[in-house]
């Protein structure tokens, strides 16, 4: 038992230093809430490891007493023995500490940077909101296309003619190829905006496909093909789409740049992830706006 003791110790002098050597540098300086974390790892080291030799001490040398219970599964009883005093203690003491924790170690109405940032963003946005509520265009575009720069451009490059053409192509509404994606496979990208989604093949004939995709990713120009009644039963004989219906194939819209930014696309060349919550309702219109005057 002594050399289990003495092989503990070292052990536990071994784990602090190897814990001390990794993350040192956090515990210098006058922050206690470091202090109280290198406390804690002290004492979760120090009771690991002899909670564990207790028990390995207990495997070799302890034998079973005790009056078992009746209970038993596939023949193995168990013996109706009291809580072990020490893991009593140990359950009780954690739930004390958990009380003086959020209390007075680091109580949760305290001081918090990551508290303090969220109300500074909330005013700044509120401040936001309120300069910008009524803007003019030119001003949205010149809003639109900072915004467009840092969120935007990564993928669709700052000039919006995408990236290796890995994502879309802006300076265009829509591309013939997208026109025919979206006809045969459906879609059900927008359901927060336009729920009853667009069934796949609602045009099965190749010559219709090809015929509406022309026309569409021409934007609109020329005669209008007959199987393009399929397509604006929702979104109307001028493409401009219907409220809670349909979007606008024609233009990027108010609505359709919302409704992408909230939910997604997924398309022909790939999937485009969502950007909820991380522009606020200016934000989209002005980007919307500046959208519209690059394809203009």
């Amino acid at each position: 038992m002594k050399s289990m003791i003495i092989g503990g110790i070292i052990l536990v002098l071994a784990l602090l230093a190897g814990t001390y050597f990794a993350a040192g540098d956090a515990f210098i300086g006058d922050d206690y809430i470091n202090s109280l974390t290198m406390l804690g790892a002290v004492a979760i080291i120090t009771i690991t490891v002899f909670v564990a030799l207790k028990y390995v001490n207990q495997m070799r040398n302890d034998t079973a007493s005790g009056d078992l219970a009746e209970e038993k599964w596939d023949g193995i009883g168990e013996f109706r023995n009291a809580v072990p005093t020490g893991w009593a203690l140990a359950f009780i003491g954690t739930i004390i500490w958990m009380f003086w924790y959020f209390t007075v170690g680091y109580p949760i109405n305290g001081f918090s940077q990551i508290g303090q940032w969220n109300e500074e963003t909330l005013e700044y946005n509120a401040k936001f909101e309120k300069k910008w509520e009524n803007p003019s265009e030119e001003t949205l575009k010149a809003m639109g296309q900072s915004t467009f720069l840092v969120q935007c451009a990564p993928c669709h490059g700052v000039d919006a003619e995408g990236i290796d053409g890995k994502a879309q192509n802006l300076t265009k509404r829509i591309s013939k190829e997208q026109v025919v994606h979206v006809i045969k496979n459906g879609s059900n990208n927008f359901k927060s905006v336009y729920p009853d989604g667009m069934p796949p093949m609602m045009l099965t004939e190749d010559a219709d496909i090809n015929a509406v995709a022309d026309y569409v990713a021409g934007g609109f120009k020329g005669e209008q093909p007959s199987s393009f009644a399929a397509c604006s039963s929702c979104h109307g004989e001028d493409g401009k789409g219907m409220e809670f219906v349909a979007p606008n194939i024609r233009a990027y819209d108010d609505a359709v740049v919302a409704a992408v930014l909230k939910n997604g696309k997924k398309s022909a060349i790939g999937t485009m992830p969502s950007f909820d919550g991380r522009l606020n309702e200016t934000q989209e219109k002005a980007l919307a706006a500046y959208l519209r005057s690059i394809g203009e």
